[in-house]
């Protein structure tokens, strides 16, 4: 069983996680249903490592990816959130944790998995932040050091996600794509332009990703409904 370490880092750079600190409001319940809909999205494959991207920056996808951390966890599940967005990380700023250590020092024999992982203020909920920058995020994603890396997460947790880069802006979504049960695409409305969100879908496809669906962020619906998600 891996041993993980604390976080003794405070910062005052934070992102939304209304789905820990309110979990009784409407969008937290949105989160939920989300939650739901990816559990049930595939009858034929128990879904246990997600992959969250965009087609864009700015649409909202880390912290997407940090409120669905957080319900699945909620449910009792032991879960691990991996911050593969190795080139514009936030992950350790909405936990704020540490970034000393984490997905690249392990990727490079720096440091071991248990090493690196930190727990979270979430009960059930571990993070592993992406670690320093490196010069060469495509091919440590793509390397069979992240196999092994993720056989043994598996080995550890019930539930991975993985926040990655937008899918437009570099490969590196693409190349972790095929390695996940599922993959959900965040949009943003009013943002996002269609032709834009097509593009995604269709690297995703190419890459043998399989798309459970679609989040849609900031659209204006009735009141407590805040996302909506849609099959592909």
């Amino acid at each position: 069983m891996l041993k993980r370490k604390k976080s003794s880092v405070q910062q005052t750079t934070k992102r939304s996680l209304v789905a820990h600190t309110k979990p009784k409001a409407p969008i937290t319940e949105q989160y939920r249903t989300i939650r739901t809909n990816i559990e049930f999205s595939s009858v034929d494959q128990n879904i246990r490592s997600l992959m969250i991207t965009s087609a864009s920056p700015s649409e909202g996808k880390s912290t997407t990816t940090a409120n669905l951390a957080t319900v699945f966890a909620q449910q009792g599940k032991r879960v691990l959130l991996i911050d593969a967005d190795l080139r514009k990380p936030t992950a350790h700023y909405t936990f704020r944790a540490e970034n000393f250590k984490g997905l690249t020092t392990v990727l490079s024999r720096k440091s071991t998995l248990a090493d690196a992982i930190q727990t979270t203020e979430v009960a059930n909920l571990d993070l592993l932040s992406s670690g320093p920058i490196p010069p060469n995020p495509s091919e440590l994603i793509g390397s069979q050091v992240m196999k092994n890396m993720l056989e043994e997460a598996y080995e550890n947790y019930d539930f991975i996600i993985f926040d990655t880069p937008p899918i437009l802006s570099v490969t590196d979504a693409q190349i972790l794509a095929n390695q996940c049960d599922g993959t959900i695409l965040v949009v943003k409305s009013g943002s996002t332009v269609i032709d834009t969100a097509l593009k995604a879908k269709e690297l995703l496809q190419n890459a043998k990703g399989k798309l459970l669906g679609v989040v849609l962020n900031e659209k204006k619906v009735n009141i407590g409904e805040y996302y909506y998600y849609g099959q592909s």
